[in-house]
């Protein structure tokens, strides 16, 4: 299973990327909006619960990487959250990538290709997408998604020990 882009490819996490998604975890740019820089084994623990995701559901945050160069940029894709999240349970659609593939359009292709096969391919109804007040760059690429602002859907989330405002969107089938 593969999800291609003019530019990107979605595909299967390997075992190969466990380092290329440790350093990603590792940046504590990339990871500000996730309560900080994860551990290696953290970093490991969450790349296997996403191959398992996989194999349960069908779906994942996939592995992305550069159509061209085969050069690891990062992950977006779908995850399904029960019922003991805030919102209950629900699919989300997510997406974190290596600094270097920044300000590119990337987080919004490779966003809008998993968001297409989850309507098409899985036949969901609805995909919700959230992030702390304070992540401009996810709120900008909710926007340019065309996400719908779900206000009243918003929750609290501890991060780092500090409590964060995490607006909601959704995107639904047509």
């Amino acid at each position: 299973m593969r999800i291609t882009t003019p530019r990107l490819i979605l595909r299967p996490w390997a075992d190969t990327d466990a380092l290329d998604f440790a350093s990603m975890n590792s940046d504590p740019e990339v990871m500000n909006d996730q309560g900080g820089p994860v551990s290696r084994s953290e970093s490991d623990r969450r790349l296997e619960r996403y191959k398992q995701a996989f194999e349960l559901h069908g779906f994942t945050r996939w592995a992305i990487e550069c159509g061209s160069t085969a050069s690891f940029l990062g992950c977006a894709g779908l995850m399904s959250a029960g019922s003991e999240h805030p919102l209950g349970v629900h699919v989300e659609i997510g997406w974190r990538l290596v600094r270097k593939a920044w300000g590119r359009g990337i987080a919004t292709e490779a966003a809008q290709a998993a968001l297409a096969n989850g309507f098409s391919r899985l036949r969901l109804d609805e995909i919700l997408a959230y992030t702390s007040s304070e992540n401009l760059r996810s709120q900008a690429v909710m926007g340019r998604l065309k996400l719908r602002r779900l206000e009243q859907r918003d929750f609290v989330r501890k991060l780092a020990g500090v409590d964060r405002h995490i607006l909601v969107w959704a995107a639904q089938r047509k």
